[in-house]
């Protein structure tokens, strides 16, 4: 008999009133829940959590975030996601959704989603853009805590972006690891040893001008596929030191400060 899965759904919509940006519509269901810090800018700031705790085999997560037109949502996770280890053949599945119309933002700044050894987990995030919006998205994931010795030898993860503009594909994104993530870290073309990554896509019309300002570390590096297109990956030892590179690079890219939740 299988235990009991977590499910969770959170629906938010953003729209602008005067220079702010406010809540029009909020749904909330099961395990995912919504806070709303006090507000630092005109941005509206959303933090989501968890309440089960983590993902395991056969969860089910979905968030959907609508920015109207310009709306500037900032949208954070209270704390580290945990993908923890799986009963056989079952996955758990987090699906996310952004819709941002004319002159509207979002910024996608969930902390670290970190993977225990066997955990399962499918992520989806699919982004829809109009001619001038941008959305700033990051995603941080740790294979293990090096502090607590943990190796991660046994994965299923998959992790599968697209990103619209007008309905236009402009840019996708695959990964897929099973079996020893260790091991596929250590290769050269992979990880080159890394314990942690990041990946980071600025969608909107400050790409170039922000490519030019940035400085990376390490083994660490950015691409500009287009002048509204930037694409950044980071490499680092840890959870640790994969945030000290992460966060005044995020910064760079931002409108506004970074959630209090992300720092050190």
């Amino acid at each position: 008999m299988l235990a009991p899965r977590a499910q969770g759904k959170l629906r938010l919509v953003a729209k602008r009133r005067g220079p702010e940006t406010v809540i029009r519509e909020l749904r909330q269901e099961g395990s995912l829940k919504a806070l709303f810090p006090k507000v630092r800018g005109n941005a509206l700031d959303v933090v989501f959590l968890n309440t089960a705790g983590g993902l395991t085999g056969g969860d089910r997560m979905q968030m959907a975030m609508t920015a109207q037109e310009g709306a500037h949502v900032i949208v954070s996770s209270q704390a580290a996601e945990r993908a923890y280890r799986a009963q056989p053949d079952q996955i758990a599945k987090s699906e996310v959704r952004l819709t941002i119309a004319q002159d509207g933002r979002i910024d996608w700044l969930p902390q670290e989603t970190i993977l225990f050894d066997q955990a399962a987990l499918r992520r989806k995030l699919d982004v829809n853009l109009s001619a001038n919006g941008t959305a700033l998205l990051v995603e941080p994931v740790v294979f293990g805590r090096v502090a607590m010795g943990e190796t991660v030898r046994e994965l299923q993860f998959m992790d599968h972006w697209h990103v619209r503009r007008d309905g236009a594909l402009v840019f996708a994104d695959a990964i897929r690891m099973t079996g020893d993530a260790h091991a596929q870290m250590m290769h050269r073309a992979i990880g080159k040893g890394a314990g942690a990554v990041a990946t980071i896509l600025l969608a909107g019309p400050s790409a170039a001008v922000c490519a030019a300002d940035l400085e990376l570390s390490g083994d660490s590096g950015c691409s500009l596929i287009s002048d509204d297109l930037l694409l950044v990956r980071l490499l680092a030892q840890d959870g640790f030191d994969l945030r000290r590179q992460m966060i005044p690079v995020v910064e760079a890219l931002a409108t506004a400060p970074m959630p209090r939740v992300w720092r050190l």
